[in-house]
């Protein structure tokens, strides 16, 4: 690969959540992979395009045979098309998801498929919008204007996920399970970035090899422009790597520009009908978010009873929920469905069984949306399994357009044609993002027009 042009190869994020689009605009989303969609996709213009895999809410195993599938299908169409390819696995800024699984499959695929042989796994969940910095190799979690470190978060604890590692020299022996020792793994610096040492990160990137994890410092978005400076030279030297990053290092290495937050005009929000607002996510913040969304007086909230998972009820629940939102939106009026805000949690839980569980609920709540017998001005799903369900499940969306942001880190598609309410704005709201009124923002925006 020397002397590549870099320009020339696309840029493939698998997306494990629909949330990575969260820096992004005017890019392509598609939601299977097959491989007429894969050859469609890399023959289209741009410099990349998102596969929305929603790995972050299937099992391990499911995990697995989801990317063999797709990393294969995505070799053939490259070999086809005659169009190459870089893959970046997006995941959590704060740590959570199939990882190293992901990564693994994905390197065993380019080699056994393609000869490639990747020297270095790019590391970098640094994501300012969320307030998620990397220093000293301690990656933080703002919470107002304090920084916590993420092993010391709720994140940390999650039923599925959890770690104790902060630092991420430390998460990387601890998630490869000793595989990759603290001390071998590369680091690039604030102070490298800082002093824009290009020609010493360079040195640290052409020196990976074996598929080593390189931890990526960085606390505003500059910072990774110009670690991608030194990046180009290694991979323009002929160094091949993997990348398992946040939403900022797509933009980043991709050159995407900014744009303004996106106003109801922007998004196409037909005012007449009343929205839907699904509120699936349990994380704190997403629970005081719904209490300041209650400032507004023309909403009428829902409580979904979740915990009826253990009573096999869910199906009678969903439509319960359904023809009460469906007659609002008639009405005019929006109505917000909420899961309920304790999380259910049973003695001797298995972290398998717990997360078949909560894939259970989601899929039924999310049919909220599928049986609506009215089309809503708009949709907002609040969590990253919640949004996913209802942009693949429920809506149906083979090709969404991510149109921009309509606040920092809260990206919004365009559906296409052929999904169940079609053209209509479909808010994806990650449940870590924002602030308290954060949500009430875009709902105002929704339902007013307002900008901030």
């Amino acid at each position: 690969m020397k002397n590549v042009d870099i320009k020339k190869i696309k840029w493939v994020v698998l997306d494990d959540d629909p949330t990575g689009i969260q820096t992004v605009h005017d890019v392509a989303v598609y939601t299977d992979w097959n491989k007429d969609t894969l050859e469609n996709a890399l023959k289209e213009d741009g410099r990349l395009f998102y596969i929305l895999t929603n790995s972050r809410g299937l099992t391990a195993s499911k995990t697995k045979a989801l990317h063999m599938e797709l990393m294969s299908n995505l070799i053939v169409a490259s070999k086809e098309t005659g169009i190459s390819f870089f893959v970046i696995s997006r995941s959590d800024s704060t740590l959570r998801g199939h990882f190293p699984l992901e990564t693994d499959i994905i390197r065993e695929c380019l080699y056994d498929g393609l000869g490639m042989q990747t020297d270095g796994l790019i590391l970098a969940p640094f994501f300012y919008a969320g307030g998620r910095i990397t220093k000293d190799n301690i990656h933080y979690v703002k919470y107002g204007d304090e920084l916590v470190p993420a092993g010391e978060t709720e994140f940390a604890k999650d039923e599925t996920f959890g770690y104790r590692s902060s630092n991420l020299t430390e998460y990387v022996e601890e998630k490869t399970e000793g595989r990759w020792k603290a001390k071998d793994v590369i680091v690039i610096s604030l102070d490298d970035i800082k002093k824009n040492d290009i020609d010493g990160m360079v040195k640290k990137l052409v020196s990976a090899k074996d598929g080593v994890p390189i931890i990526v410092n960085a606390e505003i978005p500059d910072d990774l422009i110009v670690f991608c400076e030194a990046l180009y030279k290694a991979i323009e030297s002929g160094k091949k790597f993997l990348y398992r990053t946040a939403a900022d290092f797509v933009k980043a290495v991709c050159g995407i520009s900014d744009i303004p937050l996106l106003s109801a005009d922007d998004m196409g929000v037909k005012s007449k009908r009343g929205g839907v607002i699904m509120i699936g996510s349990h994380t704190k913040k997403t629970t005081s978010q719904l209490e300041r969304l209650k400032e507004i007086k023309n909403l009428e909230f829902i409580e979904y009873d979740s915990d009826k998972v253990l009573t096999d009820e869910l199906s009678e629940e969903t439509k319960r929920v359904s023809k009460i939102v469906s007659s609002f939106i008639e009405e005019g009026i929006t109505a917000v469905v909420f899961t309920k805000r304790k999380v259910l949690t049973l003695e001797n839980d298995s972290k398998e069984d717990a997360l078949i569980r909560s894939a259970k609920i989601s899929e039924a709540f999310t049919d909220v949306v599928s049986k609506l017998t009215a089309t809503p001005s708009y949709i907002v799903g609040k969590g990253g399994i919640t949004s996913s369900d209802i942009g693949t499940r429920a809506l149906k969306v083979k090709r969404a357009l991510a149109l921009g942001q309509i606040q920092p880190g809260v990206p919004v598609w365009k559906t296409d044609e052929n999904s169940r309410f079609p053209g209509i704005p479909y808010v994806i709201f990650p449940g870590n993002v924002g602030d308290e009124d954060t949500l009430l923002k875009a709902v105002k925006i929704l339902q007013n027009g307002e900008r901030n």
